[in-house]
């Protein structure tokens, strides 16, 4: 029976670390494709996750990771968006940017 439980635990957490392995690389495509939309650049061509939970909606649970980027709109200065992932969907992306310029 113990045998049965640690086979039970190693293949769950083989899971989640492939699960990780593939939200983070679409959290990477998305964010090198909303980059280059943008005419911004993705730097270091990676997502750092920042936050790791479980979400609760009506289609049932998902583990819910955010992840911190950065890019340059400029290609001198260094800003920070983050893209949140349900599950392996997109839920949210932001660059922190103003969405509308204003003339002065």
């Amino acid at each position: 029976m113990d045998n049965l439980l640690a086979i039970f635990l190693i293949l769950v957490l083989s899971w989640f670390w492939l699960d990780s392995l593939r939200a983070r690389e679409i959290a990477t495509a998305i964010c090198q494709a909303a980059c280059k939309q943008r005419s911004l650049q993705f730097l270091d061509q990676a997502v750092a996750l920042r936050r790791l939970g479980l979400s609760w909606r009506t289609e049932g649970m998902r583990i819910r990771r955010v992840y911190r980027f950065d890019f340059s709109e400029e290609g001198t200065g260094r800003r920070n968006g983050y893209v949140v992932m349900r599950g392996l969907n997109l839920e949210e992306l932001s660059f922190g940017l103003p969405t509308q310029t204003r003339d002065a």
